[in-house]
């Protein structure tokens, strides 16, 4: 398992990891409560109050002995109708549960437990390798059947050091491995019988609050499933791994995610695969509610080039962008507040030389998409295909100016 540690400080490090077991979030609990008991108050708000029994009386005519708290008790016949009521609600849930069925019979044969065995990074006892366990995913990529999955799982491991078994207990060995340090995205290439490929959501159409399910390898228990919502989109300021990870978009969700789960699949309700677990932000080590998993449009740009390519090719503009704009940077510039990348300097010569960029301009959109901040401009930078022109939009001088840019490759551009 790889550890990191997040910016915020709540959270003193974050680990990298993979998915889950069925459990129940909280939000869901709370409408679970109001589904089932508030029905429950209603009948019995409908049905008279239940009268005292009168007192027994014994054979020898004395009082008998009686349970003062019987009229809050409920009657045989109040005890069936209950019952009655209670199948009724639970048919609800089952229909919403039969879903969740539905969706893991679905999607476990597409889900795949890693193993691998790697040079360690610190012998310790005389022992020159160290084992780790994963997760991924199936799917069809530029016309191949791989193993999508993060790069920390098989990143330093021999092909023949690589064992990925699935859900029916077969075992395959990857023919081909390409990863990419950026993302911490890897690809095996395999081939076998039978083997079913995940359907990948390429729209980003994920919002924060849909219900989605993980499934990975959590401390080894391979395929399990736990169930959450999209807590929040756009995570940029994660500090991950000894080596980093330079291009972040995470998605966060309260799906339990634990070590183990590092490359298996996050998935919406309609079974689309719309992310990549990849990380936790932990003080115990374990699942504390916030999980980040890689969105499925970046995942898809990364493994498309390493398939085809080897390499991954990202466009390159040119800038250098201020870390630090304040709000007392954007009134001094004419803004209202800190929103966007404010250029801090220009490379001569670049792309965005040649479309008239110049320090002290603020990139409010790129390419179409509202910026939030430097870290987005980054994001979005890195899964732009090169070789082609894109719209910016920029505060100038008070006013907002719009530009054309044609992109270069990074690569391209640096060997010049």
């Amino acid at each position: 398992m790889l550890l990191a540690r997040r910016l915020l400080p709540m959270c003193e490090r974050i680990e990298m990891h993979p998915a889950p077991s069925f459990v129940l979030p909280a939000a869901m609990s709370g409408l679970l409560l109001f589904t089932v008991f508030c029905p429950f108050v209603i009948a019995q708000a409908e049905e008279p109050p239940v009268k005292l029994s009168p007192v027994e009386q014994s054979k020898d005519g004395s009082a008998s002995v009686i349970d003062p708290m019987r009229s809050s008790r409920l009657s045989a016949r109040d005890r069936e109708k209950l019952y009655e009521q209670i199948v009724r609600d639970a048919e609800i849930l089952e229909r919403q549960s039969a879903q969740f069925r539905r969706l893991t019979q679905l999607l476990r044969p597409t889900v795949v437990h890693i193993d691998t065995k790697k040079p360690a990074l610190r012998p310790k006892n005389g022992k020159a390798s160290e084992d780790e366990a994963g997760s991924g995913v199936i799917a069809k990529v530029a016309g191949r059947l791989v193993v999508i999955t993060n790069r920390h799982v098989i990143n330093r491991a021999e092909l023949d050091n690589i064992t990925i078994r699935l859900d029916d207990g077969r075992e395959l060995k990857p023919i081909r491995l390409w990863s990419d340090a950026g993302t911490d995205i890897g690809v095996l290439e395999i081939t076998g019988e039978d083997l079913e490929p995940a359907r990948l959501d390429e729209k980003d159409s994920v919002q924060i609050g849909d219900m989605v399910l993980a499934i990975g390898s959590p401390f080894g228990l391979s395929h399990s499933v736990t169930l959450g919502i999209v807590s929040a989109k756009g995570r940029r300021d994660l500090e991950l791994g000894e080596g980093g990870v330079k291009f972040q978009d995470f998605i966060q969700t309260d799906a339990a995610i634990n070590p183990g789960n590092s490359g298996g699949p996050l998935v919406n309700l309609r079974g689309d695969v719309v992310g990549l677990n990849t990380a936790i932000a932990s003080n115990s080590g374990g699942s504390e509610g916030i999980g980040f998993a890689i969105p499925m449009p970046m995942v898809l740009f990364v493994a498309r080039q390493l398939v085809e390519n080897g390499v991954v090719s990202r466009a390159y503009l040119g800038v250098t962008l201020d870390r630090g704009f304040s709000q007392k940077m954007a009134q001094r510039l004419g803004m209202t507040r800190a929103i966007g990348a404010r250029v801090s300097g220009v490379t001569k010569g670049s792309p965005a030389d040649v479309a008239g960029l110049v320090p002290d301009d603020v990139v409010l959109e790129f390419d179409g998409n509202a910026i939030e901040d430097d870290d987005h401009l980054v994001s979005l930078v890195s899964v732009t295909p090169t070789d082609r022109t894109v719209s910016l939009v920029v505060f100038r001088q008070r006013q907002r100016i719009s530009l054309k840019m044609p992109v270069a490759s990074r690569e391209q551009f640096e060997v010049q």
